[in-house]
């Protein structure tokens, strides 16, 4: 994975404000290492952090996903590809102002706790630090990891994002500053919620169908926000089955899985039900982006 350079580094610290904002209260330190957490969950080894904190993934520097060499570039100009670009984004605007855009802006937000209840209703449960910690800590960390795969790509091609191109808005307008030096290719939002839809229906078989359908929709949220093309969508999804693929061979990972599906089962033995509206999250989800691939 390309980790060396200030850009990703910048992004290092920027996903580690995220994950610290699901849960944890990150200090001013610069990123240094990987100093160990203070406390450690029963029954695992202490956490590694990218700073004071802030949790580290599960894969190490150099071992993750080089997202360059395993994707094509990002479609050119006046391709057949990047008409099919176009024809999704005029039809994503669509949404602009929706239930489903309300949604999208939800899903947008990796530096809140809410981010964490993202597949609550396809799990049937709270996510969060009290009813479900070690599922909590195995989605903080697979964030961090699934983020930072899609850098080398993304550093590389630095793709002008669709509100760029057409002089738009999008969901989130606080982010789009950031978001305009911030390579459009491929999609980190999508890498991390498809890496989570993959590891959760490893903790969760009996629920896989839901958690793909939410991990996909939560993809698709960036057409809807107007802040990423479908090929960028659909490159993050490539990206994040290569990172989760890797995850299988970490130790701890594995285990943290285990402890994550023992989460789980006394959340549903103690009858505790998602905070979220699912009804009406399903009902805005159900609403179609023509030509989505």
């Amino acid at each position: 994975m390309h980790r060396t350079n200030g850009r990703t580094l910048w992004v290092a610290a920027v996903l580690a404000a995220g994950v610290a904002a699901l849960g944890g209260c990150a200090s001013s330190a610069p990123v240094a290492g990987a100093p160990m957490a203070p406390a450690a969950p029963a029954g695992t080894a202490p956490v590694p952090e990218i700073r004071p904190g802030v949790m580290a993934g599960y894969l190490a520097a150099g071992k993750g996903v080089d997202s360059l060499a395993l994707l094509p570039p990002p479609p050119a100009p006046g391709t057949a590809a990047m008409a099919n670009d176009e024809a999704v984004h005029a039809a994503a605007r669509r949404l602009r102002g929706t239930p489903r855009w309300q949604v999208a802006a939800v899903d947008a937000e990796l530096m809140k706790p809410s981010a964490l209840e993202t597949f609550s209703c396809a799990l049937g449960v709270p996510v969060n630090d009290t009813d479900t910690p070690d599922l909590a800590r195995l989605l903080k960390r697979t964030l961090v990891d699934g983020g930072l795969s899609t850098y080398g790509a993304k550093n590389t091609y630095r793709r002008t994002r669709p509100f760029v191109v057409h002089g738009e808005d999008t969901c989130l307008p606080k982010d789009e500053a950031a978001l305009r030096t911030d390579g459009s290719y491929p999609s980190g939002h999508t890498a991390i919620g498809w890496t989570q839809a993959l590891v959760l229906a490893q903790v969760d078989p009996a629920r896989a169908d839901a958690l793909f359908q939410r991990g996909r929709a939560f993809g698709e949220s960036r057409l809807v926000c107007n802040a990423h093309w479908q090929s960028d969508v659909l490159q993050g999804r490539v990206v994040a089955a290569a990172t989760y693929a890797l995850l299988q061979s970490d130790a701890t990972y594995r285990q943290d899985v285990q402890l994550a599906a023992a989460d789980l089962a006394r959340a549903r033995a103690a009858g505790k039900r998602p905070g979220r509206d699912c009804a009406a999250e399903a009902a805005a989800l159900a609403m179609p982006i023509e030509g989505v691939l």
